[in-house]
């Protein structure tokens, strides 16, 4: 089984682009018309369409803490620091996990990509 991905809006379009071109299944938050919902929200539409979410922006690290503490499920999120994590590490890490991957290994959780 694999697992889709869904970009968060500050995820750069080299990342996708990188991503598609090994053939793994990814939408953007921009593409979905949702780049302007909010965390929560974003979070939220990931796993309504049963797809991980992928991000940058360490606020979702706090989302995941607060959907823990009071038992709210979610369908994942892989987390890559802008600044330590390169794109090309984003790009092999990620196409790994999706192709590898099974969506309950990160079903309520984050999953750190390594730089």
């Amino acid at each position: 089984m694999t697992i889709p991905l869904y970009m968060d809006h500050h995820v750069a379009r080299a990342i996708t682009q990188g991503l598609r071109a090994r053939g793994v299944d990814v939408l953007t938050a921009q593409e979905d018309d949702a780049d302007q919902f909010s965390d929560s929200d974003l979070l939220d539409r990931a796993t309504k369409l049963g797809r991980a979410l992928f991000t940058q922006d360490d606020d979702f690290l706090a989302e995941d803490s607060r959907r823990q503490a009071n038992g709210v499920p979610f369908s994942g999120i892989i987390y890559a620091h802008q600044l330590r994590v390169s794109v090309g590490r984003c790009i092999s890490q990620l196409e790994i996990i999706a192709k590898m991957g099974d969506p309950d290994d990160l079903a309520n959780q984050v999953e750190y990509l390594k730089s």
